[in-house]
């Protein structure tokens, strides 16, 4: 049965679909929270009082505008670029912004030219794959010019992957073939390659020992922590449950203090399938037996792709237990092309943005993460152990083990951190719970039992070591309805997101409880109805939408990358904007970079000298197109909305990595 709607391609559709909330209707959500701590009523009456709008808005703004400009100094030197939409990218002047590798290119002195009409899963697998999302430098050298790079390969938009495919989702995926599957297969998943950079200008390192592509289709991993074994994790191929192959859709994630990368599994539901719906209809009530709760909670199966027609693994008829292993932390050793990559499931098993982290101060590993979902949680995990300096062999179990929590946000201005631990509160066999592998599984329905709030679709939660605070990037959610609104998400029906800066106690991010506030409100605050808040300095070209992924460089300084998607609410491509955190500029943003028509801003990573900035564009001409104007249709495989980044008559558009640098070499901004 053929279904229809207005999105310009599967991927638009699929994050369409994922604002309905899985989450309980009747928990409070973070904007219930900022009503209640900051009553609008009192705000546009004018009786909040002094002190309570200097902790909602800081101090800063609440000085007259010449207070503030005087003695006000701009951290970020770069004349800021003008916010728009075109067919390229642009970098602020004095910076080049140099595409290092594209989807196709090869990793392997062997591997085979990129040939767009002649694609092969084997091919894929010695080349960089599509979709590039979150990006790590891990330095090899003291100088920083030589360095392995870790990038996430998030999802596959076959419409302008391959030639002559519609979108497939609305009518049960026809053109779809197995070769083709297995081709999406290989394009997803992470690339590990070494880089240099020479006469100014990176460039990836074939002929070496750390290249490595590691996909859904041949990669196997290990189960480690509480789910390592459990009944949930056994399938027929994986008897024991604690071996699996290969991770998927994997958005952003981390690196750890002792040179490990994590990747994030997010949307992974979208990737099962049921014959009992492959024909259009809604799971059956009851779907997944004595999971049916979980695979409700989970989206599971989402159909989104076609992976399930063809291979059994990721159909839940045959193999109901195979959605339980994904949705994880992943750690993959960069040095050890050999190592196999570890999923901890310590960590939690939900939507994973990320995961940033950090040594505390009494020595534990502290990660934060973010389930990307509207009405969904932001957690955190603690380690049992303590980092060891001595090497990263030493630290490799950190992740295994340890205290996982969700955040509830009170509107007196507090962060509790509720521990997800199996006995705990609510966590108990009568409800459903009967070991802390079970917590760990079904972390969402642990975070819904303990009373978490509900968030405006948490991806980022990006830890600044040199200020010490959190940052909590809350992308958007357009579904909370009027009324619903509260100190930490306080706007209904927000098409444009915000942040909130969270304030461990004398710096322990261990601490059961933290303080929050606003740092801004997305949107165009010339537009009263928007209801945003930004520095007064902020110009036309420097407020932004749609918070995603963050950064930090080496001076404790704060940059968003920004996804707008299918709502597309400003109209103009996404980009990565500086952010002042400090001072009289607090809440002050800059455009630095932009991306071209339909792609999203993705993976910003400095080098520890803060001489280069990594970026990551992807799907370019992919999202929106049929709003853009001059060409106002869905882009195709023949015909996209750009050919970024090679413009070239034979060549689609491919995601890419771009490297940054400043003319004449010296630190970025």
């Amino acid at each position: 049965m053929a279904k229809s709607d207005t999105f310009c391609n599967r991927a638009e559709a699929y994050e369409a679909h994922d604002n309905v909330p899985l989450s309980p209707p009747d928990r409070d959500t973070i904007g219930d929270i900022i009503l209640r701590r900051y009553s609008r009523r009192e705000m546009m009456r004018g009786t909040l009082g002094v002190a309570a709008a200097a902790s909602l808005f800081g101090p800063t703004l609440l000085a007259s505008h010449a207070a503030r400009a005087e003695g006000a100094q701009d951290r970020f030197s770069f004349e800021e670029i003008a916010a728009g939409v075109d067919e390229t990218h642009h970098v602020a002047d004095g910076y080049r912004a140099d595409v290092l590798l594209r989807w196709g290119d090869p990793l392997f002195p062997d591997s085979p030219p990129f040939d767009p009409l002649q694609q092969s899963a084997a091919a894929q697998l010695r080349q960089f794959g599509y979709n590039n999302d979150y990006v790590a430098f891990i330095p090899l050298d003291a100088d920083g010019n030589r360095g392995l790079l870790c990038v996430n390969h998030e999802y596959t938009n076959e419409e302008i992957m391959f030639p002559g495919i519609a979108r497939q989702d609305l009518i049960c995926f026809p053109d779809m073939t197995a070769e083709l599957v297995d081709i999406e297969m290989a394009a997803h998943g992470v690339t590990i390659v070494e880089i240099a950079r020479q006469d100014g200008q990176w460039r990836p390192v074939l002929d070496n020992t750390y290249n490595r592509r590691i996909s859904p289709a041949n990669t196997e991993m290990r189960v480690d922590g509480p789910a390592s074994g459990h009944e949930r994790m056994k399938t027929s191929a994986d008897p024991s449950g604690t071996r699996i192959l290969g991770t998927l859709n994997n958005c952003a994630g981390g690196a750890t203090p002792w040179g490990t990368y994590l990747t994030a599994e997010e949307n992974f539901h979208g990737y099962f399938w049921s014959d009992l719906c492959a024909t259009g209809g809604k799971p059956p009530a009851g779907l997944g037996g004595a999971q049916a709760k979980s695979y409700e909670r989970y989206g599971v199966p989402g159909l989104w792709q076609a992976w399930g027609k063809f291979i059994d693994r990721f159909n839940v008829d045959k193999e109901p237990n195979e959605p339980n292993r994904f949705g994880w932390i992943v750690e993959i050793d960069p040095f050890d092309p050999n190592s196999v990559p570890v999923k901890h499931t310590a960590l939690g098993r939900f939507r994973h943005e990320g995961a940033e982290c950090l040594v505390n101060k009494d020595g534990r590993i502290v990660v934060y993460c973010g389930d990307d979902a509207r009405f969904d949680y932001v957690y955190r995990f603690v380690s049992e152990g303590k980092f060891d300096a001595s090497g990263h062999k030493a630290n490799m179990s950190l992740l295994s083990a340890g205290t996982l929590s969700v955040a509830k946000f009170d509107d007196d201005g507090r962060v509790e951190w509720l521990p997800l631990v199996f006995g705990q509160g609510s966590l108990t066999p009568e409800a459903g719970f009967t070991s802390q592998g079970d917590v760990v599984l079904d972390a969402r329905l642990a975070a819904d039992a303990l009373g978490a709030t509900r968030m405006d679709r948490p991806e980022d939660v990006q830890p600044n070591p040199v200020n010490g605070r959190v940052y909590v990037i809350l992308t958007n959610n357009k579904d909370r309805a009027a009324g619903q609104d509260d100190p930490a998400n306080p706007r209904a029906e927000n098409v444009f997101g915000h942040i909130i800066e969270m304030t461990p106690p004398d710096g322990d991010h261990a601490a059961p409880e933290f303080r929050w506030e606003v740092l801004v409100r997305c949107g165009d605050p010339a537009v009263a109805e928007v209801g945003a808040l930004w520095n007064p300095e902020t110009s036309g070209n420097g407020w932004f939408a749609c918070p995603d992924n963050a950064a930090v460089d080496a001076e404790g300084r704060l940059w968003i990358a920004t996804d707008q998607g299918e709502p597309w609410p400003t109209g103009r491509a996404d980009g990565l904007y500086a952010l002042e955190t400090e001072g009289a500029r607090r809440r002050t943003a800059k455009l630095f970079f932009r991306v071209p028509v339909g792609a999203e801003m993705c993976g910003p990573c400095f080098t520890p000298n803060q001489e280069t900035l990594f970026v990551a564009v992807q799907h370019p001409s992919a999202d929106a197109t049929e709003r853009y104007k001059g060409f106002e249709r869905v882009s195709t495989f023949a015909d996209p909305a750009t050919r970024w980044p090679d413009f070239k008559p034979d060549m689609p558009p491919r995601p890419s990595v771009l490297a940054i640098t400043k003319v004449g070499g010296g630190k970025i901004a």
